[in-house]
């Protein structure tokens, strides 16, 4: 117990920003024993109630737009992302680019940085700083209901990991559903979800069906299809048919949302304050490539940390 004790002591401390004596009082504690502890008590009792404060305290990242200023709150259970758009913020990498590809009741996309001061015309939705994110998908906690934030990134084809743009980004609007439509949905989810297990599946027997094609062996090859298929359906029921929860089938069925992206693309944030201006944005006239036709500019800042 003592040194699990002194071993708090010395952490708690050590996130207490430098003053004098630290090194002496530590020295104390081993020196006198567990009984020195019980002076610690009020402190340590504080430092862990602050603690607990400062892990309840949400990151907010302003987006002034010509349209309004939208709040969003950032997730902390999406480090990376946070973090990188957190940086970027404070970097004003964001200022002064646009909400370039706008469709309504879908989303609202921005974060191109080759949007700034770019003509119309200029095809956009390319640029970035250089890099990308590892994919954090904490679903079904958080899913795409409206006014989710979530990562941009290119498709599976080129980009099979899903990781993230480094800097673009939409907030969703999308639209209200049927509770029959999310049952389709549940369907469409379960063929798909079987398709990518196949599809790994064959990805892994890539080589031995190759040596099936050449040799012209249709026996062959319908046999490991078929046991393909029953490979499949087994890791598909290990896995689970996929389902909305119970807030998930809630959101869209109120509020509204695009459950058709869940699970494929990163959500790291919602907003806080101004889906009015989200939904402003999102009725907007848009021209070719969906760009709006009076441009929607941004800049960004961190509230609250």
């Amino acid at each position: 117990m003592l040194a699990g004790s002194v071993i708090l002591v010395v952490v708690l401390l050590a996130l207490l920003p430098a003053a004098e004596g630290v090194g002496i009082v530590l020295s104390h504690v081993y020196a006198e024993g567990s009984s020195i502890l019980i002076g610690f008590l009020p402190l340590i009792s504080f430092l862990t109630a602050l603690l607990i404060l400062c892990s309840l305290v949400s990151i907010f990242v302003r987006i002034k737009t010509t349209e309004g200023d939208i709040v969003v709150r950032l997730y902390d259970e999406t480090p990376k992302h946070r973090d990188n758009f957190i940086k970027l913020v404070k970097e004003e990498f964001f200022n002064g680019t646009l909400f370039h590809r706008v469709i309504k009741d879908f989303m609202i996309h921005g974060g191109d940085p080759d949007s700034k001061n770019a003509p119309q015309g200029k095809r956009l939705g390319t640029g970035g700083p250089g890099y990308t994110i590892p994919a954090e998908f904490v679903y079904p906690k958080y899913f795409h209901k409206r006014g989710a934030l979530s990562a941009a990134r290119l498709a599976d084809q080129v980009n099979p990991e899903r990781e993230s743009s480094g800097s673009q980004f939409y907030i969703v609007w999308g639209k209200v559903y049927k509770p029959q439509e999310l049952k389709q949905m549940e369907r469409q989810m379960e063929m798909q979800q079987e398709q990518a297990i196949f599809n790994q599946l064959v990805q892994a027997h890539r080589d031995e069906i190759l040596d099936l094609r050449i040799n012209r062996d249709r026996a062959g090859l319908q046999q490991l299809q078929d046991q393909l298929v029953e490979e499949t359906q087994k890791k598909s029921k290990e896995i689970g048919t996929p389902k909305f929860t119970d807030e998930q089938l809630k959101a869209y069925t109120t509020i509204g949302g695009t459950p058709f992206l869940d699970n494929q693309y990163t959500v790291f944030g919602e907003v806080e304050e101004g889906l009015d201006v989200v939904e402003k944005i999102q009725n907007t006239e848009t021209l070719r490539d969906d760009r709006p036709k009076n441009d929607v500019s941004m800049t960004m800042e961190v509230v609250e940390e």
